[in-house]
């Protein structure tokens, strides 16, 4: 089973969701998303796999958010999607990828349901 994780180390969700799959015997391949953005059609598979819309995996309270008026409800999926591929920041983690299935680790154990 290959289990992936879209990782931020300095985030301590992210560390804890790390630790979590590690005690369990989980050594995930880890993706720092933030050196190396998921690309536009990655981002639309792991929306489908979390039956989200874009807006639902964006961190609101970052600057990059407000600074780029992505609150406009005039705004496309695609435009979206581009503003997390070309601000990862705005992606909100850790997410974690395993069996066809993601989850976002908050709460961290939550992505124990699909490993």
């Amino acid at each position: 089973m290959s289990v992936e994780m879209l990782h931020n180390p300095r985030c301590s969700k992210s560390r804890q969701t790390l630790a979590i799959l590690e005690e369990n015997g989980i050594e995930p391949i880890i993706i720092d998303y933030l050196s190396s953005p998921p690309s536009l059609e990655e981002l639309r598979d792991i929306l489908k796999l979390l039956d989200m819309q874009p807006r639902d995996l964006m961190r609101k309270g970052e600057a990059e958010y407000k600074e780029n008026n992505l609150s406009d409800a005039n705004l496309t999926t695609d435009q979206l999607l581009q503003a997390m591929v070309d601000f990862p920041k705005l992606i909100e983690r850790p997410i974690v990828l395993a069996n066809g299935k993601a989850r976002i680790g908050r709460p961290p154990e939550s992505v124990l349901e699909i490993v």
